[in-house]
This record gives C-alpha cells, structure tokens and sequence, in this order.
C-alpha cells in the first residue's frame, strides 16, 4: 500500500464508515487515489513532465515531513468534497437497466479502442484532458472520464480526419471543448453495471 493509498483509506473510512475500502469497495479506493494523484500533478505543475509519479512521490513526503497538520486538513476536506462529487457523478445501473443508451456508448468506445491503441501520444493528450478537467473544477473518475472523452471522439468521428497530425490536432482541440462542457453539467458521468444478482444475494 502506497502512501496516498494509505492516506486516502483512513480519511474514506472515517467519513463512510460502511465503505469496505480494502475488500468490496477497493475499485473506489483505487479511484480515489487516482484523482488524487491527478489533483495534485496540477496543482504541482508536473502534468506533462517525465517521471512525474517519483516527483509527486517526493514533493508529498516532503509535505508530510514538514506540515503534517497541514496535510491531513487538506486530504480530510479533499476527501470530503471528492465523496459529494462521487454521489453526484457515479450511477449504479442494476441488470439492463438504462441498456439501450449503454449499449450505444459500449459500442462506440469498443469501434474507438483500435484507433486508442494506435495513437503515440495517447497519454499525453490523457494527461491535458485530466488537467482541463480539474482546473475547472471536475475532480471525480478524472482518468476514466478523459480516456472515454477522447475514446468517444475517435470513434464518433474516425473517417473525418485525412492525416494522423490533423486527427491528432481535431482530438485534443474538440475533447478539451467537450471536457469544459462536461464539467457545466449536472448529474451522473460514470455509469457502473452491477448485476441483478449482487442485490438479490445481499442482506440490503
């Protein structure tokens, strides 16, 4: 377990008690940190820049060396603001509902992955789409979001683009205006699937 890991786990706990952060609700854990992670390369300027994770690693314990109060507050009020932001942008479909507009999505991103895999610079353009994201106040599934923007982009539009420069430029220019366009919008952006019989077996 990492340090952010570690961090984040006691501060979810404490706010959500019912969260089973290290069994069945690892994947939100897992999340969470990385919008933490995310969160914190903007606020640091280490978007783009090589070996960020080893810098964002030392510049945190450097934190925690010299202000551990400090530190906490933040996580705690990060934490907190992060878990409203989760209530209001992730939806739990049960069985096949909502399935025809999933389907439709499913598909698209399924038609994108090829193109996805192709792009060189794929994780650069990531990295922008997470920062646009944040820096207007979007601070939930940021990687998952960007991924699907631009993954959405591409296979909406995969015969528009005559060369790989002019794909590469039309990408991230009409991503970056859907991602400030995203973060003005209310409701759910996460869609998770869990089966019927999850709910059916539980004692809820």
């Amino acid at each position: 377990m990492n340090f952010i890991e570690m961090l984040l786990s006691e501060k979810l706990k404490s706010k959500n008690p019912m969260l089973d952060v290290f069994g069945a609700d690892r994947k939100i854990l897992q999340i969470a940190c990385q919008d933490l992670t995310n969160y914190l390369k903007v606020q640091w300027n280490l978007v783009g820049k090589e070996a960020n994770e080893c810098e964002l690693a030392d510049k945190l314990e450097e934190f925690y060396q010299k202000e551990p109060k400090e530190l906490e507050e933040f996580i705690d009020l990060w934490t907190g603001i992060w878990l409203k932001k989760w209530g209001e942008r992730v939806k739990l479909l049960i069985g096949n509902e909502d399935s025809k507009r999933w389907n439709r999505v499913t598909k698209i991103l399924n038609d994108a992955e090829p193109l996805w895999r192709k792009l060189a610079n794929r994780r650069e353009m990531q990295e922008v789409v997470i920062s646009t994201l944040i820096r207007n106040g979007e601070i939930c599934g940021t990687s998952i979001l960007a991924e699907n923007l631009l993954k959405m982009e591409l296979g909406e539009n995969k015969r528009r683009y005559a060369s790989e420069g002019e794909r590469t430029l039309n990408l991230a220019n009409n991503t970056l205006r859907k991602a400030r366009e995203l973060t003005r919008s209310k409701g759910p952006l996460i869609f998770v699937r869990i089966d019927k019989g999850y709910y059916n077996n539980s004692d809820f």
